[in-house]
């Protein structure tokens, strides 16, 4: 009885089972000899290794990307959140991702003109290109803090799956998290995708913990969804599932108390844990403009109906909900979409699934599928699949019914949150030939996404696994964010410096950058007649699998002969 403890007093070695005693140890037996003499620095080693060789990766693609077409938009409303600009700009998104990204620019102190008029992609090109700024060295600064809580999300992954199934499996989900391309491409950008989803999985792994320490871990996870809420309004989704885990788990800690007094003890912690989360987005929004003042009237759409009404009820501030307002207008627009080399009007309810099956490494699939089965058929770690994959699952839903089908970023959920999951792969523990091979299948499905991971350096973003044809096919099955989000402008002009420096360019590029601040000089081929298009045509890879018209006509006229960085073509004409 030697490795019992009271709960809530966490052993380094032994996970915990859901009503916070000891799962069954593992055993040193199971370990090599050499993991037996030095257990107390290699698990840590590990950690750190994998933690850095994901730094590494974030933030050498952080270095060689031109700016994305949403972080233009993020950054030109951080600088003016500093200079006193109030919620006006990008109403809808909260600010609290903003305020993030604001804390790196708080090193260069951007110039905004003070004559300045204009839209917001207006102002992000200003801050970045015409107030004379350094473009790139803002850039930089406005991802290194989106970096460093991408990192610190690793760490989330990593208690979440320990607490669950042990060193083993901690180790499976964050070499899972750290190696999954999309993770590190999103992670290493200035935008509100992953930590909205990362804020997300610190609240249900919280909301666990609370089990056996409810009044501790509790007021935590309200912060870490209020976190989440002033990040994304798509979090709004989770918020059900997560305050309905929040009564569970006061409920079982009061195990002891008659039916009615634990209910109410329930209910209670799951309105003050709404509360928290509600403060949380109140906060953010007071810190940027005391007044609260709200966009202008005719920047927000008219919604009837339910979602009206449903806005009207939401306890956040006017800005918030007229926010909301505008994405449920975003909404009613009739998108393009592209998938498998279809283009449609509209949205596919199976558009999302269908992404993730093409940009996420086939070891990760596999861990996820067979991590996820594990968790629900493993009694002593299904109780724990209700905060996991419920979550998950729920915010997948409501993601499929968006009729914006712009890329895999939409679910960047699900991988930060299966990577937990995977860990569960090494808890298998009976019939005996799978728990003899559990352990050895999942360190090569392991090697697998890291192997698929390192040979996508440094194009993360357009990222395929192998059944797709890797980064340089992804813009035959996928569109937008998912290939070309306007990353590679720097490449190119250092690829036109280097290969072709004397040519007539023309160039159709989807993206949010300047060609001439990177000292790209070309023309724009759907300005001009065809026939006055000579030279080299340059055209964002998700236009030549997209577009139509004249643009079409000069795309199958002409003779691809480089690529940049796969989200880039080179024709000749």
């Amino acid at each position: 009885m030697s490795h019992l403890r009271k709960p809530g007093v966490l052993d380094r070695d032994v996970p915990l089972v859901p009503d916070g005693r000891p799962a069954p140890a593992e055993q040193d037996s199971d370990r090599p000899g050499w993991l037996r003499r030095h257990r107390r620095w290699w698990y840590p080693l590990v950690v750190v290794v994998l933690l850095g060789q994901m730094a590494f990766a974030m933030v050498t693609t952080a270095l060689a990307q031109a700016p994305t077409i949403d972080e233009p938009v993020y950054v030109g409303a951080a600088a003016l959140y500093q200079q006193g600009g109030g919620l006006q700009v990008n109403p809808e998104h909260p600010p609290l991702g903003k305020l993030i990204i604001g804390a790196g620019l708080v090193f260069a102190d951007p110039h905004i003109d003070p004559t300045f008029r204009g839209n917001q992609s207006d102002l992000g090109r200003h801050v970045l290109y015409e107030a004379g700024n350094d473009a790139d060295q803002l850039l930089l600064l406005a991802r290194l803090p989106m970096i460093g809580l991408t990192l610190a999300f690793g760490l989330v992954v990593l208690a979440f799956a320990r607490d669950l199934t042990g060193r083993a499996g901690a180790l499976v989900a964050l070499a899972v998290y750290a190696f999954t391309p999309d993770v590190i491409a999103h992670g290493s950008l200035a935008t509100l995708d992953v930590p909205t989803a990362g804020f997300l999985l610190t609240s249900a792994w919280l909301l666990w913990r609370a089990r056996r320490r409810p009044w501790f871990y509790l007021p935590a996870a309200g912060l870490a969804l209020g976190a989440a809420l002033a990040t994304k309004m798509s979090a709004l989704a989770a918020v059900p599932v997560l305050l309905a885990l929040a009564a569970w788990s006061v409920w079982h800690v009061r195990a002891g108390s008659s039916r009615a007094r634990r209910l109410a003890v329930a209910g209670a912690a799951a309105t003050a844990t709404g509360l928290l989360a509600v403060a949380t987005v109140w906060v953010s929004y007071l810190v940027v403009d005391p007044r609260l003042r709200r966009p202008a009237p005719d920047a927000v759409p008219t919604v009837d109906g339910l979602r009206a009404t449903v806005v009207d009820w939401l306890p956040f501030p006017g800005s918030f909900r007229d926010g909301m307002l505008i994405q449920f207008g975003f909404e009613d627009w009739v998108w393009g979409g592209y998938l498998f080399g279809e283009t449609y009007s509209g949205s596919l309810w199976y558009y999302l699934p269908a992404a993730l099956l093409v940009k996420t490494p086939l070891g990760a699939l596999v861990l996820w599928l067979v991590g996820a089965a594990a968790m629900v058929a493993l009694p002593r770690l299904r109780t724990a699949a209700a905060y996991l994959l419920a979550p998950a699952a729920v915010l997948l839903a409501a993601a499929m019914t968006s009729d914006r089908d712009l890329g895999v970023r939409y679910a960047i959920f699900v991988p930060v949150f299966l990577a937990v999951a995977a860990a569960a792969v090494t808890a298998v523990r009976s019939p005996a030939v799978a728990a003899r091979f559990a352990r050895p299948a999942a360190a090569v499905l392991v090697a697998l996404v890291a192997i698929s991971s390192v040979r996508a350096f440094p194009f993360y973003l357009p990222y395929a696994n192998e059944a797709f044809g890797g980064p340089a096919r992804t813009y035959q099955h996928l569109h937008d964010s998912n290939v070309d989000w306007g990353q590679d402008l720097a490449r190119l002009a250092d690829r036109l410096r280097q290969r072709y420096p004397d040519e007539r360019v023309w160039l159709a590029y989807k993206g949010a950058g300047v060609p001439e601040y990177y000292g790209i000089t070309a023309g724009d081929p759907r300005e001009v007649p065809s026939e006055e298009v000579r030279g080299l045509l340059v055209v964002s890879n998700s236009w030549v699998a997209t577009t139509g018209g004249e643009l079409r006509e000069l795309i199958d006229s002409s003779e691809p002969i480089d690529q940049v960085g796969h989200s880039i073509t080179i024709y000749r004409r």
